[in-house]
């Protein structure tokens, strides 16, 4: 397909596909003359993932570092995804030799998960530990029971339909899946917060009138 029609097809503009072609972030068409090239279905495939990586607020740098682990995975699909996770936010500069994050490590033992502290998680678990600790509301013992179980359920639906065929599948997927559904159930906890903060207070209200 040429240009003009790839466009058509992904709805992204000419504008941003000659951008995405100067920064590398699209592989460049087959030449048919000095001015012209053709496209083909894995230009729309990498567009459709460049445009949803950028709808979720990823900025080029970390696009660009996504792709590269698509394109030339270093290392096992485990350590591939981890680094391609890494590139979402909120955004930690991690040393090559990051040390030790006691509250995290502390948290990851309870759950029996694995301390791993090169995964960029880790620090930013860390950082929203403390944070917690700045405001005056700590997690507490109940809370960690609670979110621990209900997040691992979450998590291994989440790894259980991840495909696996391909690095470029496993990526697009955990990659946008984290970024994508992260907001959905940011709001559907809240959501669940109004319902039962309504039939509390519903139920309290009826028990101080009677």
């Amino acid at each position: 397909m040429r240009v003009s029609e790839l466009v058509a097809c992904t709805g992204v503009p000419l504008a941003t596909v000659k951008y995405y072609l100067r920064e590398g972030l699209l592989m460049p068409g087959e030449a048919t003359s000095a001015t012209q090239a053709r496209y083909g279905e894995e230009h729309v495939r990498r567009l459709g993932l460049v445009k949803a990586l950028a709808g979720a607020g990823l900025p080029i740098p970390r696009i660009r570092k996504v792709l590269q682990l698509i394109d030339h995975p270093d290392g096992s699909l485990f350590e591939v995804l981890g680094q391609a996770i890494g590139q979402l936010p909120p955004y930690l500069d991690i040393p090559a030799d990051p040390g030790d994050y006691p509250r995290a490590r502390a948290v990851l033992e309870k759950l029996g998960q694995i301390y791993d502290p090169r995964y960029v998680a880790v620090a930013q678990l860390e950082r929203a530990l403390e944070a917690l600790e700045d405001a005056g509301i700590p997690m507490t013992e109940e809370r960690l029971d609670a979110y621990g179980r209900h997040i691992r359920g979450i998590a291994e639906v989440d790894i259980g339909l991840m495909p696996t065929g391909s690095a470029e599948d496993a990526v697009r997927c955990a990659v946008l899946g984290t970024a994508i559904y992260e907001p959905v159930i940011a709001a559907m906890r809240r959501l669940a917060h109004q319902d039962i903060a309504q039939n509390f207070f519903q139920k309290t209200d009826e028990q101080d009138a009677s």
